[in-house]
């Protein structure tokens, strides 16, 4: 297999490596730049024809992309300790939340990305910086969202650390990035985000 990752501050090639962090999975990988354009470039869009990052070239030749799939593909490959869920009600909670945090934190976030950050204006798109703006309550709301959620629970989805809190916290740190920090009042999520930033995973 190689994996085809992406440094920092790319946020869903970090998912992969945090989760493989927590399996102890040693994943050869090689690094694309986005900086300097390699994901666009003949040679991977012939790996990923979205031209984004991560993939996952198995042994057979085929290439898995999405973060989330290639992570789902892992854990089938090494099912201890399961980062998915194990019962029903776990396996349900987390793609729940799973959802939630990409259709209803990321998503907000993707746009304030795209439409107000420095680096993403001298891409060859169309911005519309106020557009951009009005997505920034829009990530607050999800933030309070998942604090609700970690003030029943000591992890996003219950009781176990899961694949949930993984995006949770790439999304967190990202946000951060362009300029959406965590506010103060949100107590639970904060407390959350300095055991999940201590765990040595975090650190992929």
């Amino acid at each position: 297999m190689i994996f085809y990752d992406s440094p920092n501050p790319a946020p869903n090639p970090r998912r992969v490596r945090i989760f493989a962090a927590e399996k102890g999975i040693d994943l050869p990988s090689e690094t694309i730049s986005i900086v300097a354009g390699e994901h666009k470039a003949p040679g991977y869009l012939a790996i990923n024809s979205r031209g984004q990052t991560p993939a996952l070239k198995l042994d057979d030749g085929s290439v898995l992309t999405e973060s989330v799939a290639i992570c789902r593909y892992l854990e089938a490959l090494h099912p201890d300790t399961p980062l998915f869920g194990t019962t029903p009600a776990e396996v349900g909670t987390i793609e729940m939340w799973i959802r939630r945090i990409e259709l209803v934190l990321m998503e907000p976030i993707g746009k304030v990305w795209v439409h107000t950050h420095p680096f993403t204006a001298r891409l060859p798109i169309q911005r519309f910086p106020d557009y951009g703006e009005t997505n920034r309550p829009r990530a607050l709301d999800a933030f309070a969202m998942c604090d609700a959620a970690l003030g029943q629970s000591p992890w996003l989805a219950g009781e176990a650390f899961s694949m949930a809190d993984i995006l949770l916290l790439t999304a967190v740190d990202f946000a951060a990035f362009i300029g959406i920090p965590l506010p103060e009042d949100l107590i639970h999520l904060r407390a959350w985000h300095d055991r999940m930033s201590a765990r040595p995973s975090a650190q992929a």
